[in-house]
C-alpha cells in the first residue's frame, strides 16, 4: 500500500485494503502487552473465581459493541479516529481533543518503554545473568518503534500477522503448564475473599483497552470488509482479550504467583516470555506512536508527518529516560478517563444525526467549532471522572459505559435544540437541520 495515505486525506484506494483478519491480527496483539497480563493478575486477586469470570465476559461484550461500532465507521466512511473527530467536533473543537489525545498516547509510549525495559532487565538477569544500563534499553526499543512507525500501517499489519500466532501459542502454553498444579474444576471452586465489586472488575477490564477500542478506526478503515468492524472487535476482546485475562489468572490462581514476569519463569517460558513482553510492547506501542502521529497531523495537515513521528518518538524515549512517568500516570490515567465520552459523541452522531456526512468532503468545507459536541464531550467526561463518587450518576455500574450513554442522550438533545441558540463560526449544513 502506499504508505503516504496513512496519515493524509487522500481517499484510500483499493489496492490498500487488506482482509478483516489481517487487521484483527495488529488490534489483538494489544492483549499481549504488559498491560493487560498486569490486568489479568489483578482482577484474579481482587475478585471471586465466579465474579472474574463474569467481569471477564461483561467487559469483553462491551469493548466488542465499543469496538466493533467505531471500527464499522472507521470502515464505511475511510477514516481515521482523528478525522471523525474534525467532523463531529468542528476543525477548532478537534483540535482540543485531537491534542489531548496525542498526549495521552504519547504518554503512554513512554510508559510502556519504562515498563518493557525493566522487565527485559528482569529478564537478562535470571536467563543469563546478564546486566546492562536501563537506558540503552529504552533507547534501543524506542528505535525500533519509531522504525516501525515510520513505514505506517503496512509495516504493523506484516508485524502482527506474523507474530500473533505464536503469542497464542505461548498463551497457551502457560495454560497447560498450570493445568498441572490445577485443574479447573479446582480452579471452580477456589475460595477467594473480593476486594472489589464486580463493576469495579469490569470497569478496570474495559479501561486498560478501551481507547484502543475507540481508536480503532485508525485501522479498521483498510478493512475491505464492510462488515469488518465487529469481527475485528470481536477476535480482539472476545477471544485474545479474554484469553490473555484468563490465562493470566488461571495461572496465577495455580502458582500462588502475583507478579507478571516471575509467574512467566515459574512456568519454565524462559525465552518465550522474552517473545512476549518484546513483540507485545513493540506492536501497541507502533500502534501508540502512529495514533499520535494520526492526531497531530489530523490537526494540523501541513506538518510532515514523518518528521513529526520522529519528533514524538523521541520525547517519548526522553520521557521514560527521565523517569518523569511516575508522577505523570495519575495525569494520563485522568486523560484516558475523559476521551471515553468522544466516542459516544461520534457514534450518535454517525448513526442518529449526519451518517452520511462522515466523508473527505465534509472536511474540504468543514465548521470551525460545534458547540453541542464540545458540551456534551465536557458534561460526559465530568460523569466519567465523578461516577462512583454519587449514586444518582450510576445507570449500569460501569463508568466507561455510563459515560457513553449519558452523553450521547446529551448531545442528541443539545442537537434538537433551535441551531440560533448556538453562535459558530459556520451555519449549520443541510444534514443537520432539525
Amino acid at each position: 500500500m502506499n504508505e503516504s495515505n496513512d496519515y493524509s486525506e487522500l481517499k484510500i484506494s483499493d489496492s490498500e485494503l487488506v482482509s478483516w483478519p489481517r487487521i484483527a491480527s495488529i488490534s489483538a496483539m494489544i492483549s499481549f502487552s504488559l498491560p493487560t497480563f498486569i490486568t489479568g493478575l489483578e482482577i484474579q486477586q481482587a475478585l471471586t473465581v465466579h465474579d472474574a469470570l463474569l467481569a471477564l465476559l461483561i467487559g469483553s461484550v462491551l469493548l466488542i459493541f465499543i469496538g466493533g461500532v467505531m471500527g464499522t465507521i472507521g470502515i464505511k466512511s475511510r477514516l481515521s479516529s482523528y478525522l471523525l473527530v474534525r467532523i463531529a467536533f468542528g476543525n477548532a473543537g478537534a483540535a482540543i481533543v485531537n491534542i489531548a489525545f496525542a498526549i495521552s498516547l504519547l504518554g503512554w509510549f513512554g510508559v510502556n518503554i519504562d515498563l518493557f525495559s525493566d522487565a527485559v532487565l528482569r529478564l537478562l538477569d535470571a536467563q543469563f545473568n546478564i546486566v546492562i544500563p536501563e537506558w540503552s534499553i529504552e533507547i534501543f526499543a524506542g528505535i525500533c518503534m519509531i522504525t516501525t512507525t515510520l513505514y505506517g500501517f503496512k509495516a504493523i499489519n506484516i508485524i502482527s500477522t506474523l507474530l500473533i500466532p505464536v503469542l497464542v501459542l505461548v498463551t497457551m502454553k502457560m495454560f497447560v503448564g498450570s493445568l498441572e498444579e490445577m485443574t479447573i474444576a479446582q480452579y471452580w471452586v477456589l475460595e477467594k475473599t473480593s476486594t472489589l465489586s464486580l463493576s469495579e472488575g469490569v470497569a478496570s477490564i474495559v479501561g486498560v483497552i478501551i481507547i484502543g477500542a475507540i481508536i480503532l478506526p485508525d485501522i479498521a478503515r483498510f478493512s475491505k470488509q464492510k462488515t469488518g468492524g465487529f469481527q475485528i472487535a470481536f477476535w480482539s476482546y472476545g477471544a485474545a482479550q479474554l484469553l490473555v485475562l484468563f490465562v493470566t489468572g488461571f495461572s496465577a490462581s495455580a502458582s500462588g504467583i502475583t507478579d507478571v514476569l516471575d509467574l512467566m519463569l515459574s512456568l519454565n517460558l524462559g525465552l518465550l516470555a522474552f517473545v512476549i513482553i518484546i513483540t507485545g510492547c513493540w506492536v501497541l506501542n507502533s500502534l501508540n506512536l502512529y495514533s499520535t502521529t494520526l492526531s497531530i497531523v489530523a490537526t494540523f495537515p501541513k506538518f510532515n508527518q514523518k518528521v513529526i513521528t520522529i519528533v514524538l518518538g523521541l520525547i517519548g524515549v526522553l520521557a521514560a529516560f527521565m523517569n518523569i512517568l511516575d508522577n505523570f500516570l495519575s495525569f494520563l490515567s485522568f486523560l484516558s478517563t475523559i476521551f471515553v465520552p468522544v466516542a459516544g459523541v461520534i457514534i450518535v452522531d454517525f448513526i442518529f444525526i449526519k451518517g452520511h456526512a462522515y466523508n473527505l468532503e465534509t472536511l474540504a468545507n468543514n465548521r470551525q467549532f460545534s458547540i453541542p459536541a464540545f458540551i456534551a464531550w465536557i458534561m460526559g467526561a465530568l460523569i466519567s471522572v465523578l461516577n462512583g463518587r454519587y449514586d444518582w450518576l450510576n445507570l449500569t455500574g460501569i463508568s466507561v459505559l455510563d459515560a457513553i450513554i449519558l452523553t450521547g442522550l446529551v448531545y442528541v438533545i443539545l442537537i434538537k435544540i433551535p441551531k440560533k441558540m448556538f453562535l459558530t463560526s459556520k451555519p449549520f449544513t443541510s444534514d443537520e437541520k432539525q
